[in-house]
């Protein structure tokens, strides 16, 4: 059981993090830590396979899937970056580096803002695809394709190694224990000795930018595509079309409206048990109904996982 005693360092400058995690549940840490490690575990797995079938599959050679494996590898990434330290806590006291506390805060964090333009460029893509399939190959042709997403990339490690460098600056002389599963800005940037309102004022400003616009496109970009079903005489074809739209938008909107919720109106969360409710959201229910609901669900990728592992049993 973690000590809950917290002890001022005074004027010294500290050395290490605890992550406080689920502390005020002790008795339920072993199930959890059952429960979060076989999630974790079908997280990894369901993207592997999804990354194996496009790469293995020439018909999914397209830039609709060379998103979607870039988002599943975002996703195994992003978690892997998050739950070891959540499932540690749950066996022992998990401890951090104050390095190691903003190295793990810029990767997740970057990540998060990778997946935000990655998942505005997918919905860009369907828009194109269902809405002008004659001029689609022009817009989301290789080259254009792959350098939307080296931009993803590029913009989410951008983005927040400028708030990682702002929050270096900070100086943390105590309390130490952060009242999270993992390294977040607000419980950081809370225990820090020095005004943290550049890197608070900072961070607004470039999460409103890195949500809500994105957000904004993804909303269009479906809203036309349902414009466009709309005008499809009624059918299986329209009840797919409907059913993939209100999944898409289901899961983006359970992430973008916790990021938003969390970072740019945080007064919104009124607990700090709240807040580790909202960060599971986007931390671990994202990226496990993810491969589900882009992916596994999808006939193509069906087919080519099945031929996989049909292969793979022949050559056992």
């Amino acid at each position: 059981m973690i000590d809950m005693e917290i002890v001022p360092a005074g004027n010294e400058t500290i050395t290490e993090f605890v992550l406080l995690g689920f502390y005020d549940i002790p008795e339920l840490h072993f199930l959890f830590f059952i429960v979060f490690t076989a999630v974790y575990v079908f997280i990894i797995i369901g993207n592997m396979l999804i990354i194996v079938a496009v790469v293995s599959s020439q018909r999914l050679h397209k830039p609709m899937y060379i998103f979607l494996v870039n988002l599943s590898f975002l996703e195994i990434l992003y978690t892997s970056t998050v739950m070891p330290k959540m499932l540690e806590g749950f066996l022992q006291e998990a401890t951090i580096s104050v390095a190691g506390c903003l190295l793990q805060f810029f990767i997740f964090g970057s990540l998060a803002t990778a997946e935000c333009l990655l998942l505005a460029v997918t919905a860009y893509d369907r828009y194109l695809a269902i809405c002008y399939p004659l001029h689609y190959p022009l817009p989301m042709g290789p080259r254009r394709c792959m350098g939307l997403v080296v931009t993803t990339w590029l913009s989410g490690f951008m983005v927040d190694g400028l708030i990682v460098a702002l929050v270096a600056q900070l100086r943390f002389c105590g309390p130490n224990h952060i009242d999270q599963f993992y390294c977040d800005f607000m419980p950081l940037v809370g225990l820090a000795c020095s005004d943290p309102r550049v890197a608070q004022v900072t961070t607004l400003i470039l999460s409103v930018f890195c949500l809500t616009i994105p957000f904004g496109l993804i909303l269009t970009s479906y809203a036309r595509i349902v414009v466009a079903v709309l005008r499809v005489p009624a059918g299986a074809s329209r009840r797919k079309a409907f059913s993939t739209c209100s999944s898409h938008l289901a899961i983006v909107t359970t992430f973008y409206g916790t990021l938003m919720i969390l970072y740019v109106a945080p007064s919104a969360v009124h607990s700090q048990h709240l807040s580790k409710v909202f960060s599971l959201l986007y931390t671990v229910v994202t990226p496990l109904f993810n491969p589900v609901i882009y992916t596994l669900r999808n006939k193509v990728v069906y087919q080519a996982l099945r031929k996989i592992l049909c292969i793979k049993q022949t050559l056992d």
